[in-house]
């Protein structure tokens, strides 16, 4: 009789096939998936934004405001997925089973308690909330009206993101792939349902995005059961400091990353609404709402390349392979730059076109959003170095300088230029503060890139 492979057995084929199989067909078929999944995530706020975008400039405005909050829910998913899956990956590289085991447990149920702590404190104070991520007058409803039921739906929006990052660095992208991409196909039939059909405007596109969420959730952790992954159960959720310690160095850089990226959005409302003409501040915090969408959706493709990689490095460092470290790191920051320079070209030439599929009802809209749009495409490209550096660091355990590249763009740099450039610029200062931005961001990852190169080469020596 035939029986099914045992979990360690299956493990033991998934180490071999990560530290064995050539470097460029391991990241792409590994990138793939993630690419799928970070694109598809992206397309949650865009979808939102293209349907209420037929509503109203100010219901654009809302959307903009609320992906602050929506920013803070990835710092936490990304925290937890991030700081926990790397553990994982070196574990299993390790083939220290138990372990992998119970961090997974650890990173998977304290961000579910983080999101019903997140939701019970800000529903009570929500209209004080959209307001403090510069919601003008006329935008304070619809914001409120979307970011309700994203509260509601906070604890599944975390885990989910955990869930996911944690199938990714387990080599197991393809089971994370099919969560988030039945939540998003779920969520583009719903919202044009319930915010035209049932007439519910913006609130319908809220409930759309949470009853998705919670469908990839329910999807993420059926792909926990699979025979290929580290199951999660409650008897393993264990938590303790060393695990906690584990999750903070390696999710660190990603919280850092996320909480200023929610910072830099709230900035740039705050801005946007100031340098805007007068009269017409909802069309300029609507115009860098869709230019942020647009930008994330590309930058979403890059992302998720180079997250191919991620587990290739983790499962290889851990199994003190640092010649496949090095290689598949070059490799990934090679071909994204490839695919950035490409999509930076389209985006520059087609920029009007691109904002007008958000809000082709506002000229003013489309005029400063294609501004924007085109400045950050000049220098788009330069932003892979960073990226593919940052994950390299966190996956092999180097906290500072990962967090340090990680807040490089929306924290060292954006927040001074958003905050100086208008003074001088007025609001075409807000429109180019990202690009100047990124150039310092690639100027400062540069030495670090050069270094890490030459360390891993001498590592490599004793392969």
């Amino acid at each position: 009789m035939n029986y099914p492979p045992s979990p360690l057995t299956a493990l033991d084929d998934k180490y071999r096939e990560m530290t064995e199989t050539p470097i460029p067909r391991l990241v792409f078929r590994l990138a793939i998936p993630s690419m799928v999944s970070m694109v598809v995530t992206a397309l949650y706020n865009v979808v939102d934004s293209a349907f209420i975008g037929h509503l109203s400039t100010e219901a654009t405005a809302g959307i903009g405001i609320s992906f602050a909050y929506m920013t803070f829910i990835q710092a936490i998913g990304f925290f937890f997925g991030h700081g926990s899956g790397n553990h994982i990956s070196r574990a299993l590289g390790a083939r220290r089973y138990d372990d992998a085991e119970t961090m997974a447990a650890v990173g998977f149920f304290t961000p579910l308690l983080v999101g019903m702590v997140a939701a019970l404190v800000g529903l009570p104070l929500l209209p004080w909330l959209v307001v403090l991520l510069g919601a003008p007058p006329g935008v304070v409803e619809p914001a409120c009206d979307y970011l309700r039921y994203i509260l509601i739906a906070s604890p599944f929006m975390m885990s989910a993101l955990t869930l996911n990052n944690q199938l990714r660095l387990q080599g197991n992208a393809r089971f994370g792939m099919i969560g988030i991409v039945s939540g998003a196909l779920l969520n583009i039939v719903l919202d044009p349902i319930l915010i035209f059909t049932l007439d519910m405007g913006v609130t319908g596109a809220s409930v759309a995005t949470a009853i998705s969420q919670f469908s990839a959730w329910c999807l993420l952790l059926w792909g926990t059961r699979r025979r290929e992954s580290v199951h999660i159960a409650v008897a393993n959720f264990k938590p303790s400091g060393y695990y906690y310690r584990e999750i903070l160095a390696g999710g660190l850089p990603s919280l850092c990353r996320q909480a200023f990226n929610c910072v830099s959005v709230v900035m740039l409302n705050y801005a946007a609404k100031r340098f805007a003409p007068i009269g017409d501040e909802a069309s300029s915090v609507a115009a860098f709402a869709v230019v942020s969408r647009a930008t994330m959706f590309a930058f979403s493709l890059i992302l998720g390349f180079t997250q191919g990689f991620q587990p290739v490095c983790g499962f290889n460092y851990g199994a003190h392979k640092y010649r496949r470290v090095r290689q598949s790191y070059l490799f990934a920051y090679s071909v994204s730059t490839v695919m950035l320079l490409i999509l930076s070209v389209l985006g520059y030439l087609f920029a009007p076109q691109i904002i007008a599929l958000f809000r082709s009802e506002d000229p003013l809209l489309i005029e400063i959003g294609s501004r924007a749009l085109r400045w950050q495409c000049l220098v788009f490209p330069l932003v892979t170095l960073s990226t593919a550096t940052n994950m390299l660091f966190q996956n092999i355990r180097m906290p500072f300088r990962s967090t340090l590249l990680s807040i490089g763009r929306q924290g060292l740099f954006f927040i001074p230029a958003v905050l100086i450039l208008p003074q001088f610029l007025g609001l075409h200062g807000v429109e180019m503060a990202q690009a100047v931005a990124d150039v310092c961001t690639f100027l400062l990852s540069i030495p670090f890139a050069v270094w890490i190169t030459r360390k891993l080469s001498a590592l490599s020596d004793g392969d």
